[in-house]
């Protein structure tokens, strides 16, 4: 590259280093259980690189993510909080794991095209970061944002890399205890293909389409449409629909209708929410293994999508800085879902949970940008699934290296 261009790579690149410290306990309720709990503590390190672009109408840039976990504490009969990556025979948890994922960027004018590691954020696709490392993907996703207000995503995904794993593999589908998902004969795929629009009408309107397919396995169909309407300057309501459809692509029987609205009611620091969940058709709510599926009650632990499942959230967050502590926030919540299909002979299945969340960031200082996150979910089924107390203790350091 000439002078120049190798002065707006660098001169316009950012880099940032995550350090995570994450302690998690899973204690199993029932008798029958495999094993009494899960309990690991780990530490993760989390390297980001963005290059800015090369002048002209085609930029290149270059992205880097680099990925370390490492085992502070595990055992015997306690391994499987999927924090740390288990060895594939004896089950135990390896002392380190890590990823190096590289990406290709191109940019003409408002449109780019990404290739090599991603981390897509859409209705039909989306990572999760829910433990110790992300999940990544590997493929190519095309975005533009020529037309104001409108967002063309297009693009496919190859491989996956789950969140306790160094390895690139492929892509199956994820199957709740109760989803009734089955999968005739290739178990896994090779591509993902997605592509969608969403336009914001204006300030207080959007509403989107997105597509998705998992080779093979099944297509699917999403829409949403969200509403915030301003009522003062210290409140608002948001109202938010999602519809999606999914049918078999050949090697599988799903066959799934969901359905979600979800009301949102903002007083100064003061949030209330609820929300209602349906499913219907043969089989439960289908998305790739490892990924967050695009559903108002997707939270701690489940994602009450099993088939024919009607759920309700109720949901309360409180921000501290209303009483002059800036950076302290806090949010519970109580879902509960009933009418599951356990099939012929077998009683109808019932499951709620309560997510407790506080949070607290250093907002100036020696410590500032440190985090420090309690996570509680308390989970209790009938008829299938597994009871469970969950409690999470994260704490995170965000240092801007340039």
């Amino acid at each position: 590259m000439s002078v120049a261009a190798q002065a707006d790579v660098i001169g316009d690149s950012k880099a940032s280093l995550e350090l995570r410290n994450f302690y998690m306990n899973r204690d199993f309720r029932q008798s029958t259980a495999p094993q009494a709990k899960a309990e690991e503590w780990a530490q993760g390190f989390l390297l980001k690189l963005e290059s800015g672009f090369t002048e002209g109408r085609l930029g290149v840039g270059l992205d880097a993510l680099g990925l370390l976990g490492v085992k502070l504490d595990s055992g015997s009969g306690r391994s499987g909080t999927q924090l740390l990556k288990q060895d594939r025979e004896t089950r135990e948890a390896q002392d380190e794991y890590g990823e190096l994922g590289l990406t290709a960027k191109l940019r003409t004018s408002r449109t780019l095209l990404k290739l090599g590691a991603l981390q897509p954020r859409l209705p039909s696709v989306a990572y999760n970061d829910g433990r110790l490392l992300p999940q990544t993907f590997r493929g190519m996703h095309l975005s533009s944002q020529e037309i104001d207000g409108l967002v063309l995503d297009a693009g496919r995904l190859t491989q996956v890399n789950q969140r306790n794993s160094s390895d690139y593999e492929d892509m199956t589908l994820s199957n709740g205890s109760a989803g009734a998902i089955g999968i005739t004969s290739r178990k896994a795929s090779d591509a993902f293909n997605f592509g969608g629009l969403t336009y914001q009408w204006n300030g207080n309107l959007a509403s989107a389409y997105h597509y998705g397919e998992l080779e093979d396995l099944y297509r699917q169909h999403l829409f949403n449409l969200s509403y915030n309407l301003p009522l003062s300057p210290l409140q608002s309501l948001k109202a938010e629909v999602r519809l999606a459809s999914a049918r078999d692509a050949g090697s599988s029987n799903v066959d799934n209708d969901a359905y979600g609205a979800m009301l949102t009611y903002r007083h100064g620091a003061h949030t209330l929410a609820a929300a209602f969940q349906r499913m219907a058709g043969d089989t439960g709510y289908a998305y790739i293994a490892g990924s967050d599926p695009f559903l108002f009650n997707y939270v701690q632990f489940g994602d009450f999508a099993n088939r024919d499942e009607r759920s309700w959230q109720l949901r309360y967050d409180f921000d501290f800085a209303a009483l002059g502590v800036p950076g302290l926030t806090f949010m519970t919540r109580y879902l509960s879902g009933g009418e599951i299909d356990l099939g012929t002979a077998r009683p109808e299945g019932e499951e709620w949970e309560r997510n407790t969340d506080l949070a607290y960031v250093f907002q100036g200082g020696p410590l500032k940008n440190l985090g420090v996150k309690w996570r509680n979910a308390t989970v209790r089924t009938r008829h299938f699934g597994n009871d469970l107390d969950d409690n999470r203790l994260i704490i995170s350091y965000s240092l801007p290296l340039w």
